[in-house]
C-alpha cells in the first residue's frame, strides 16, 4: 500500500492557513480520484482507493503538527510495507515561494516540526517528501516564522497554489507507479513566474476560496494548544 501523508492542523480556524497546504493537496486528490469519503482512523483521517492499479491510502494527522508523526505508528510495523518506498509526505515549506514545488527522496526536517515528529516516528530521514512552496520573495526571520505559517494566504497566492495541482497530481500518481526517482526526474518541479501587476489590493483568503470542500466528517477532535514553530 502506498501512504500519501497530508500534514496540517486540524480545526477550522486552520483551513486557510499556509502550515495545511499539504490537507489542500490530499483534499483535492480523493476528489479527482474519487475515493471514499474521510473515516478516523488513530490520530488521523484516512480514504482509499485505487490509482493505476495501485492500493493508495491518503492520510491527514489529527494530532497537530508538531506530533504528526504519532498518525504513522501503526504502519512503521507493517510487513511488506517500507518507509523508503510506500511513504510520500506532502508539506509546506516557507524556503520556496508560493507557485513552486519540489519532489525529494530523503532530507532533513529543515526545522520543520511536522517532518521532525515523522523522522523521529520512523527513525529515519529516507522517506520521500513533497514540498510545496509558502514563502515570499524575503526569507522568514526565525521569530516571526510561527505566525507566519498560521498566516492567510491572499487570493492571488491561492490562485498560485490551485495552478499546481494538476502537476502535483501527475507526479504523485508517478510516483505510486514507479517510485520517487523517476518522479524527481519527469517532475522536476516548479520555480516560481513573475507576479502580474495586482488589480486590487491583496485580500486574505476565507474557508469560500479553499481549493477543495470542506471536510465531510464532524466534529473535529479537541484542540491540543498551538503548534510551536515550524
Amino acid at each position: 500500500m502506498k501512504l500519501v501523508v497530508g500534514l496540517g492542523n486540524p480545526g477550522p480556524e486552520y483551513e486557510t492557513t499556509r502550515h495545511n497546504v499539504g490537507w489542500w493537496v490530499v483534499d483535492h486528490l480523493a476528489d479527482v480520484w474519487r475515493f471514499p469519503r474521510w473515516r478516523e482512523v488513530p490520530d488521523a483521517r484516512a480514504t482509499d482507493g485505487e490509482v493505476e492499479g495501485r492500493r493508495v491510502r491518503l492520510l491527514k494527522p489529527l494530532t497537530f503538527m508538531n506530533l504528526s508523526g504519532d498518525a504513522l505508528a501503526p504502519y512503521v510495523e507493517r510487513p511488506f510495507w517500507a518507509v523508503a518506498n510506500d511513504l510520500l509526505v506532502v508539506v509546506d515549506d516557507v524556503a520556496l515561494p508560493v507557485g513552486t514545488f519540489r519532489f525529494r527522496a530523503r532530507g532533513s526536517s529543515g526545522g520543520h516540526n511536522g517532518l521532525l515528529s515523522i523522522e523521529d516516528a520512523l527513525g529515519t530521514q529516507e522517506y520521500a517528501r513533497l514540498r510545496i512552496g509558502v514563502g515570499g520573495e524575503a526569507s522568514v526571520p526565525g521569530e516571526v516564522l510561527r505566525d507566519y505559517v498560521l498566516s492567510t494566504f491572499t487570493r492571488q497566492e491561492v490562485a498560485n497554489v490551485r495552478d499546481l495541482f494538476p502537476a502535483l497530481e501527475a507526479g504523485i500518481t508517478t510516483w505510486i507507479t514507479d517510485g520517487i526517482l523517476a518522479t524527481m526526474n519527469r517532475h522536476p518541479g516548479r520555480s516560481a513566474s513573475p507576479e502580474p501587476p495586482p488589480s486590487e489590493p491583496p485580500r486574505s483568503v476565507t474557508s469560500s476560496d479553499l481549493p477543495s470542500p470542506p471536510d465531510p466528517l464532524a466534529p473535529d477532535p479537541p484542540a491540543l494548544g498551538l503548534p510551536p514553530p515550524s
